[in-house]
């Protein structure tokens, strides 16, 4: 990763923001502009330096993963240590959605005569376009993502229950190379799959259950993010129906995906499908958002969105229907947006697999 280019470019920010220096502690965010990979760390990003600061655990593992900053480490409190490193700096930049009131109280008395400015997502925006490494670890995530979702078609029997299935999946997924979890599994079994977000429990798989299952490997820090929804045995003619829209839905956003349009519109491309066969109120939630560094990021992709699509950027497209009482629907791939349109990340198909 090229960080050091990564810091050049938000540093020739700084006049634009009307601040000397930012003070980023988001850690996903410090991990973008140092490598640095450890559960406390803050950089203060100046126009044509950086200082990066850790406590004692991390000296040593700084010292190997952020080489070309200059660093601190800190014994008692960090306000202290910032203090003595912003000689000269006047306004300092601070992540306003990051910073706590209580923080933002003893920075402000650590700090005699700086003047806190608070800012909105600068480095989170600047993440939202992925360079080929970064890519390069999506695709690798998606890879463990698709040979785990092989592996566990086979493993799913009568009696099984949820949270069985959801160990299933992450054995598989660490099998086939992944670091970790992007997230906690979400399998949902039959009137389960009504909710969007439900948390595997004891249910029991039997004979005409839909399986939806939510899940993505975590490689290199970056996370894959796939949603599939598969029968056990003959599903109700209805879920049949169901799963054919939430499909077309799907194809028809992944086809308005391309660079300059908004979120809001491809939203409404996958959204026509669902409102169009009559099932408008069950498509709850928005189609779709970014992952990278974070399994939700930016841009997102929801009705009336207005963030724009840059080349680079990778999104989730993931329409769905949901019906309390029946089950529900969600197919969810990942695309990233090239010169001329999108290109889907993932390999599974998106036919109904039927067991």
């Amino acid at each position: 990763m090229d960080h050091p280019l990564r810091r050049a470019r938000l540093g020739e920010r700084l006049q634009e923001l009307e601040i000397e220096a930012l003070l980023v502690t988001r850690t996903p965010n410090v991990r973008y502009l140092t490598g640095f990979t450890g559960s406390n760390g803050q950089v203060v990003l100046m126009p044509t330096s950086a200082v990066f600061f850790t406590d004692g655990r991390y000296t040593e593992q700084a010292r190997h993963e952020v080489p070309d900053v200059d660093r601190v480490t800190y014994m008692s409190e960090f306000p202290e240590a910032l203090a003595e490193r912003l000689s000269g700096v006047t306004t300092l930049g601070f992540e306003a959605h990051d910073i706590s009131v209580a923080a933002h109280g003893t920075h402000t008395a650590a700090l005699e005569g700086v003047t806190l400015v608070p800012t909105e997502r600068v480095v989170e925006r600047a993440r939202w376009v992925k360079d080929e490494e970064e890519i390069g670890l999506l695709r690798a995530a998606q890879e463990a993502t698709d040979q785990a979702f092989e592996e566990i078609l086979d493993r799913a029997a009568i009696g099984m229950s949820e949270r069985g299935l959801a160990r299933a999946v992450e054995d598989a997924m660490r099998r086939a190379g992944a670091d970790g979890l992007a997230f906690e599994p979400i399998v949902a079994f039959g009137e389960n799959a009504a909710e969007p977000h439900h948390e595997p429990g004891h249910r029991l798989l039997r004979e005409g259950d839909v399986i939806k299952l939510d899940f993505g490997a975590l490689v290199g820090g970056y996370h894959a993010d796939m949603t599939r929804t598969i029968a056990f045995g003959a599903p109700s003619p209805e879920l049949r129906k169901i799963h054919d829209v939430v499909r077309q839905a799907q194809e028809a956003g992944i086809d308005a995906v391309r660079p300059g349009v908004t979120g809001g519109e491809v939203d409404a491309a996958a959204r026509s499908v669902i409102q169009d066969a009559g099932y408008g109120e069950r498509f709850t939630h928005g189609l779709g958002h970014g992952v990278g560094l974070e399994i939700h990021e930016g841009p997102n992709l929801r009705r009336e969105g207005s963030d724009v699509l840059p080349v680079g950027a990778v999104v989730t497209v993931e329409p769905a229907i949901y019906v309390p009482g029946l089950g529900g629907v969600r197919i969810e791939d990942s695309v990233e947006i090239t010169e001329d349109g999108c290109r889907v990340l993932g390999a599974a198909t998106r036919e109904l697999i039927e067991l």
